[in-house]
């Protein structure tokens, strides 16, 4: 009769250490996919990266020619 508890046991402590590696890992990937508060202003800078011009750009907009 004294085995039935080291097996429930043993099975206890394999059920808690898949359920605490999966609970890890599933936190570290959703850690790794989202940006902490401080950094969002560098996050919409390189989704959306301002590539303004140098020059003036309306002289070769060909909608803008005088018409002759």
């Amino acid at each position: 009769m004294e085995e039935k508890p080291n097996r429930n046991r043993r099975i206890f402590i394999i059920v808690f250490i898949l359920f605490v590696s999966i609970f890890v890992y599933i936190s570290y990937d959703m850690a790794s996919r989202t940006t902490a508060p401080w950094n969002k202003p560098k996050q919409l800078e390189r989704a959306l990266p301002i590539n303004a011009p140098e020059t003036d750009t309306l002289g070769l907009d060909s909608m803008l020619r005088e018409v002759k």
